[in-house]
């Protein structure tokens, strides 16, 4: 007899009964009150849903400080008679999780990929132009994004408009950047922050609003394996070889560092894991 066969049934039997459960449409937790002036972290996400799907540490950073968070609506997706409904569910999800929404353009921005930032240059400078604004607009203390070699083109788009936007501001603006990974893994990620099963749920649940895109694929119920793996992952790419794994059950893992001087610092030496018992606000001081 194998021990680990129900084990792993278990497991089957809950992914089957995810796919039944309702997408999108109720009520969320009532989400913090934050003041008016109160600063803010800004999310760029390359898509709509790539708020929920890696934004563990910005729920964390919404739920337990006093920063705003804002996502930055960069496209709305490649498929034109997609975009107008990526929108309204993407309204819907930032609504259900607490966060404030930014559109670049009534569509989003187009053509956000490395090919167009050579190929393009009048075009390119025109998006970049778009997030410097909404830089200098917010002035953010910390901003997500994804990183440099995040598999899709999108998402590596998204990378260096942010990058290009930056050098652009006054020498004196500094912030912290945390570049989150989906599509393609980090090879030196430097930070494994642990994400609660509430906040995980509420992960889930936002996703689930982006009902067009899990109705077609239900990777909304594959985020508990996928934080899962991350600590598997997480405790010796992060903590070092050899390392002793903490008592997590799901995390995510990001690269922190900072903005300065137009010109980006490490914050610490080597990598952190980061508990969910912390305020994850002792990361951003």
């Amino acid at each position: 007899m194998n021990p680990y066969e129900s084990f792993v049934n278990n497991f089957s039997q809950l992914v089957d009964a995810g796919k039944s459960l309702p997408l999108g449409g109720f009520s969320g937790p009532a989400a913090p009150a934050k003041k008016a002036d109160a600063p803010a972290a800004l999310f760029f996400a390359p898509h709509p849903d790539d708020e929920c799907i890696v934004g563990g540490i910005a729920l964390r950073v919404l739920r337990e400080t006093d920063l705003r968070v804002v996502n930055v609506a960069v496209t709305q997706g490649s498929k034109r008679e997609r975009q107008a409904a990526r929108w309204q569910e993407l309204k819907a999800a930032c609504n259900y999780i607490g966060y404030e929404l930014e559109a670049t353009g009534p569509n989003g921005l187009e053509k956000v990929n490395p090919k167009t930032r050579q190929s393009d240059p009048a075009h390119w400078a025109q998006s970049v132009s778009v997030i410097k604004g909404l830089l200098e607009k917010h002035k953010p203390r910390v901003i997500f994004f994804p990183h440099e070699q995040d598999w899709n083109s999108t998402h590596i788009g998204t990378y260096y408009l942010v990058m290009d936007a930056l050098q652009q501001l006054p020498t004196t603006y500094e912030c912290y950047l945390v570049e989150t990974e989906f599509w393609g893994q980090m090879t030196s990620p430097n930070l494994m922050v642990e994400i609660s099963a509430a906040d995980l749920a509420t992960l889930i649940a936002t996703t689930s609003f982006h009902i067009g895109e899990v109705q077609r694929n239900p990777y909304h119920i594959l985020l508990p394996a996928w934080m899962l793996d991350n600590v598997r992952r997480g405790t010796e790419l992060v903590g070092g070889q050899g390392g002793v794994a903490p008592d997590f059950k799901f995390a995510a893992l990001y690269r922190l560092r900072k903005w300065k001087n137009r010109q980006v610092e490490n914050v610490f030496e080597g990598g952190r894991h980061f508990s969910a018992s912390k305020n994850i606000g002792e990361l951003f001081p």
